[in-house]
């Protein structure tokens, strides 16, 4: 039973993961949705809620990797596995803030006055806005990529590389989030197929 309730919440968060991160992406490009009100409130709560249920993705994808290889190779799939939930807390917290910020402020230019505050905190900046966040799609790819290769891969090439396309392009612009969206949604698609226990090997 727990199994089955994994596996649908696994299924769930393939779609809704990457629906909620193009939706933020789309409100992004509304006037005004980059300043307090409305637009800024919807798209980051839907931001945060993209970002919960990469969590149940990255459970998905250690467990395919948990029967597989040497010690070695377990070791690394779990400095992955860790890798990438710190990076989600990071975004969490970022996300959080940047939440707090655009409720508690009354006008872009308080806005702002609260992002610099918050920021001079000591390890605020590297850690929420700078570095921590970069863990989380370093993870991602390093846990797509050892579940793509080997003789038992239980994903195919293209959803490490689709990934890191997706990654690209919403760092290179901002307004390419909703192609990010659709490059991870295909890419974390076969999650969605229930995989028994042993794993086969994916045919080349």
């Amino acid at each position: 039973m727990n199994a089955t309730r994994s596996t649908r919440l696994t299924t769930y968060a393939v779609v809704g993961a990457p629906a909620l991160l193009a939706l933020y992406g789309g409100i992004r490009l509304v006037p005004g949705s980059r300043e307090p009100g409305l637009g800024w409130t919807l798209g980051h709560t839907a931001m945060f809620a993209a970002l919960l249920l990469f969590a149940p993705l990255f459970l998905a994808l250690r467990r395919l990797l948990a029967p597989r290889g040497t010690t070695a190779g377990r070791v690394a799939a779990g400095a992955a596995s860790a890798t990438a939930f710190a990076g989600l807390a990071a975004s969490l917290a970022q996300i959080g803030i940047d939440l707090v910020v655009g409720l508690a402020a009354a006008d872009k230019a308080e806005q702002s006055r609260l992002f610099d505050r918050v920021q001079d905190v000591p390890g605020v900046l590297p850690v929420v806005y700078q570095v921590g966040p970069l863990l989380f799609y370093v993870g991602l790819l390093a846990l797509l990529t050892a579940a793509s290769v080997g003789r038992a891969r239980a994903l195919r090439w293209w959803s490490p590389v689709l990934a890191l396309v997706g990654t690209v392009a919403s760092a290179a612009d901002l307004a390419l989030i909703p192609l990010a969206a659709v490059c991870f949604l295909v890419a974390l698609s076969p999650l969605a197929r229930p995989v028994p226990a042993g794993l086969h090997p994916v045919a080349a």
